[in-house]
């Protein structure tokens, strides 16, 4: 896939689930445009991997964070901040899926769990630098929503419906910070093929893989190259919104 050449030299950004998928392939992404990055990543081990295999593309900053942690998020931002001088972009990238079981069949446990990551997490971090961006009238917010947040998944009824308040979450925050600099907008995938189909069973996989009319998975470099512009200052005039990448799965 040819890769056009996005302009974020002398930008600094914060990637949080960096260590792996998407997260990964964004971070690789936001250095190959010329950004300074750091990592965020609930395990030590992998971001190490992570930081090692990057090193092609420039140095990154490694943070472990529990993006569900309120004060830990805190203290990363500030740690970042420090670290890479400001931070000018934030990607919400950490998640996880959740058991694929009937919603009657939920625990409540793994509910809380699931919406403490997925969506109480974005806004951890989102209040955390939101301050920061506003100080410097500056800033570009991605977060990793779903078309499940759209159109509702059977048997992922977290998951679904954490993703449908990453959206809407992004459209408030968006409204309170429109006359400033800051501009803030979600993707909302369809299917793709990272380490968070190791949650999910074959049959799952297959259902969603049955409603992309493509017929295939989304490709992680292509996630990347949406945010790679959505992180970018020519991504001026859109915000609060929530952009498809579906293979035509969602075309409203």
């Amino acid at each position: 896939m040819q890769q056009n050449q996005i302009n974020l030299q002398g930008r600094k950004a914060v990637v949080t689930g960096g260590a792996s998928g998407l997260g990964y392939a964004i971070a690789k992404r936001l250095l190959q445009s010329g950004a300074n990055v750091a990592l965020w990543d609930l395990r030590a081990d992998a971001l190490d991997h992570a930081a090692l295999e990057l090193v092609p593309e420039g140095p990154v900053r490694t943070l472990v964070v529990n993006v569900a942690d309120h004060a830990g998020v805190h203290a990363a931002a500030t740690r970042s901040i420090e670290l890479l001088g400001a931070v000018d972009i934030l990607v919400n990238s950490a998640g996880i899926a959740g058991p694929a079981v009937p919603a009657i069949e939920y625990t409540p446990a793994d509910w809380q769990s699931v919406l403490d990551v997925n969506l109480t997490g974005v806004f951890n971090c989102c209040q955390a630098l939101l301050p920061h961006m506003t100080m410097r009238d500056y800033g570009r917010v991605i977060s990793i929503a779903s078309v499940a947040g759209k159109d509702g998944n059977p048997n992922a009824c977290a998951y679904s419906a954490s993703k449908a308040g990453v959206i809407a979450l992004t459209k408030s925050l968006a409204k309170e910070v429109a006359k400033t600099g800051i501009r803030i907008n979600c993707i909302t995938p369809a299917a793709v093929r990272t380490p968070i189909f190791d949650q999910i069973s074959q049959a799952h996989i297959d259902f969603m893989l049955s409603k992309i009319p493509m017929g295939r998975l989304g490709l992680p470099e292509e996630i990347a190259a949406m945010v790679a512009w959505l992180a970018s200052e020519e991504c001026s005039f859109s915000t609060g919104a929530a952009f498809d990448l579906s293979g035509g799965r969602s075309t409203y």
